[in-house]
């Protein structure tokens, strides 16, 4: 049996100490966060390892900046400040994310090793990078870099 994941524990590590010390914000956060991570364990039916846990950290994020933007636009203040102190909790757990100088010479080491010249390779070129950059850098930057590169 595969050892539950490290970030799995803190998470629940931190829920104990959010609900010792009374702060909602990340209680309630945290809670919605592990139960994803839970429901996703029960729907492949295997234990989460990090990079799954980071995964729901990731979709998470991106769920809530797509709600702050739903928001912005209904003009609800409220739901944006509750909504954006909930991804301050989440990005916590994210590791530092990549410049995008970061990200051009991680791409331009991936073409390099695959031999990658044209766009016909961007297929081969996001499997290799895809895994290595999971949650530190935004897919879209990633596929952008890629695109540029490849088309040059």
């Amino acid at each position: 049996m595969e050892q539950e994941a490290e970030l799995k524990k803190k998470l629940a590590d931190d829920l104990k100490q959010a609900m010792k010390s009374g702060n909602t914000v990340k209680r309630d956060t945290l809670r919605l966060l592990i139960t994803s991570i839970n429901y996703a364990e029960s729907a492949k039916q295997a234990p989460s390892t990090d990079a799954d846990v980071l995964g729901a950290v990731v979709k998470e994020v991106k769920r809530h900046q797509e709600s702050i933007d739903a928001f912005k636009l209904g003009k609800r203040a409220d739901l944006v400040a509750k909504e954006e102190a909930e991804m301050v909790v989440l990005q916590s757990y994210m590791p530092k994310q990549l410049s995008r100088d970061e990200i051009v010479a991680a791409v331009k080491e991936v073409m390099a090793a695959e031999g990658a010249k044209g766009p016909g390779d961007k297929g081969k070129v996001m499997q290799q990078l895809m895994p290595k950059l999971k949650g530190k850098a935004d897919g879209k930057e990633i596929n952008d870099v890629v695109t540029q590169l490849l088309s040059q």
